[in-house]
């Protein structure tokens, strides 16, 4: 057992494991951007900072098929820090905000030797939420768009480089237009935030199933964290009704695998401890 599965069970319910916690018709989800563990000061801009750390919060409502109502911040910010790094913090914060419909409603600063944000988003269930448990054996797995790209960025950082404001790994592209139109049919849902692989793995131990690969992917598109795109599960009969909403909303569509029995071993660095 992991570190990380150590702590989630001491407080296993039937509300936690998920990318949310469903209460009722509400969904609450939380994620952390911490500087040195998710990003560099000098790789984003401050309002980049905040709209990532935001974006990120986002992603794991909209797969539960929760609309993002309101959101709590707590940040931990550098004695030092200025007022017009603040404002910078604040735009990035407000314009995701109002990108998405959601309203800020509270939480707490401290301060401290770094940037560490956290956040909680408060959402309203669309008419039924989608869990990582559901999958069946025969499903379809698919993810949306093109993995990779995110860990192809962090390198041309590390390396000294540069990346353009639009660039995955800077702002994550979430896809709640398709998602929202095809959630009725998917039997289990979550985001790629640790690497297809690893995202994977939770959801087939979850779920005691393995898989039946259909396209031989690459090590990027396998291992490549922080993409924020969608890894789901679908009846097969519904496929030509998912490919329709895919190429509707202009999303790329990867049918890579078929749900089989068996078991599923994630081999590769862990993101956690």
């Amino acid at each position: 057992m992991s570190k990380e599965e150590l702590i989630i069970k001491a407080f296993e319910n039937k509300f936690n494991g998920d990318d949310g916690a469903i209460v009722a018709k509400w969904c609450f989800s939380k994620d952390l951007f911490f500087e040195n563990v998710h990003f560099k000061r000098e790789w984003f801009s401050l309002e980049q900072i905040a709209a990532k750390a935001m974006l990120v919060n986002i992603s794991d409502a909209i797969v539960m098929n929760a609309v993002p109502k309101y959101a709590l911040l707590g940040l931990a910010l550098p004695k030092n820090i200025t007022n017009d790094e603040i404002s910078q913090l604040q735009r990035g914060f407000l314009k995701t905000a109002r990108e998405f419909g959601i309203q800020i409603i509270g939480g707490d600063t401290i301060s401290n030797d770094k940037i560490d944000i956290s956040i909680t988003i408060i959402s309203k269930i669309k008419k039924k939420p989608v869990f990582r448990k559901g999958l069946k054996k025969g499903d379809l797995l698919a993810f949306t768009g093109d993995l990779g790209q995110s860990l192809r960025g962090l390198e041309i950082l590390q390396n000294s480089g540069k990346l353009d404001k639009n660039h995955r790994f800077i702002r994550p592209k979430l896809r709640q237009d398709f998602f929202y139109d095809v959630a009725e049919k998917l039997h289990c849902a979550m985001d790629i935030s640790d690497g297809l692989s690893k995202d994977l793995s939770r959801m087939l131990k979850l779920n005691k199933l393995g898989v039946k690969w259909l396209l031989n992917l690459s090590q990027e598109e396998l291992f490549s964290a922080e993409e924020y795109e969608i890894l789901f599960a679908f009846d097969e009969k519904d496929k030509e009704f998912i490919e329709k909403k895919a190429k509707k909303h202009g999303v790329r569509l990867n049918i890579f695998a078929k749900a089989k029995k068996g078991r599923y071993e994630f081999r590769g660095k862990e993101h956690h401890f």
